[in-house]
């Protein structure tokens, strides 16, 4: 199934997506959930019923409660998750960037995936993305897939995580880089470079709808990995491309480790983290490393970006500045002087 979050006269309500149309799950039946919060917290219960009422309208029914699909109407499939971590499971994206910076590729990536806490408050869907001025200070992209999950849990081993999962969707990690390399510096982070806005869709995507591209964890891994086309363009221009498939630590791994001692929650959001050469920050480097005179290149305001991942739909939006002279990056406190 493919399920989202749209607007209505009265705030949203979750659909269903077949045939080019969005059918509304709760005024076919008015026992379904009309969010996807509450929708996932009885995710089998209710995805069974949903995926019943699919193929009623398979077989023609409940046309009266179609609306042509239209972009614009488009929410975060998940508009509250309960939270939203990102993980950074493309080596090829991790060996770039370091080697960008001069240093070696680090040995711990091989031994165990890593992930952050990123707002759960800044998720936002299609359509217009508002920024700071300082965000614009070398903004970039992240092209990522995500999971959310259908089930709560603790300690939940690796070969049975794939179970929790109750969708995918694409994922942009907005990244405001100079905030973002500034804030690290003093080795905690990162926050306010990340913490503005986190984009999710088009859809939530049923795993079994993924089923023909399944294909096996890279060797030493556990889980259900994905071959699956990834791309990025930016004012109609290609600037990224990879495979879903090329995840060396799986989406099992990654909740393996975020459930360790603790528990997760249906409505938990996960980020792949960034594919090969999905982010200005990697393309620019790779760049400069290649030719000294490359020109950088960061998303400015009005810029249109899409990001299309197979069999999870195209996630559109237009960047647009705030009209605000506040900045924390003049708000930086000189070092106190000894003596």
């Amino acid at each position: 199934m493919k399920l989202v979050t749209f607007k209505n006269h009265h705030g949203s309500e979750i659909g269903l997506v077949l045939n080019n149309h969005i059918y509304s799950l709760n005024r076919i039946d008015n026992t379904l959930p009309d969010s996807m919060a509450l929708f996932l917290k009885n995710w089998d219960r209710n995805s069974d019923h949903a995926r019943k009422i699919e193929s009623e309208i398979a077989a023609g029914k409940y046309g009266e409660f179609a609306t042509p699909f239209q972009e614009d109407v488009l929410m975060a499939p998940v508009p509250h998750p309960t939270s939203c971590r990102d993980g950074y499971a493309f080596r090829q994206h991790v060996a770039a960037a370091r080697r960008n910076r001069g240093v070696s590729m680090i040995e711990e990536f091989d031994m165990y995936p890593i992930m952050y806490f990123t707002n759960h408050n800044a998720i936002q869907g299609p359509g217009e993305i508002f920024c700071m001025p300082d965000h614009f200070e070398k903004l970039d992209f992240e092209l990522e897939a995500s999971v959310v999950l259908g089930k709560t849990g603790r300690n939940i081993r690796a070969e049975h995580a794939d179970a929790y999962i109750a969708g995918y969707m694409i994922m942009n990690d907005m990244s405001a880089r100079r905030l973002q390399m500034e804030e690290m510096m003093l080795n905690l982070g990162p926050a306010k470079g990340k913490d503005f806005s986190t984009v999710i869709g088009p859809y939530l995507v049923t795993p079994d709808e993924l089923k023909n591209n399944l294909i096996t964890a890279k060797s030493g891994h556990v889980g259900n990995n994905y071959n699956l086309k990834m791309t990025c363009k930016v004012n109609g221009i290609q600037v990224s491309e990879g495979n879903m498939g090329d995840m060396d630590w799986t989406f099992a791994e990654i909740i393996e480790r975020c459930a360790y001692g603790v528990d997760v929650y249906a409505g938990d959001v996960i980020g792949s983290g960034t594919v090969g050469t999905g982010c200005f920050l990697e393309l620019n480097g790779t760049g400069k490393l290649n030719d000294p005179n490359y020109r950088e290149q960061w998303l400015q305001d009005g810029d249109v970006v899409e990001m299309e991942i197979e069999g999870l739909g195209k996630l559109k939006n237009t960047i647009r500045k705030e009209k605000s002279d506040f900045s924390i990056l003049a708000l930086k406190k000189k070092a106190l002087q000894a003596g």
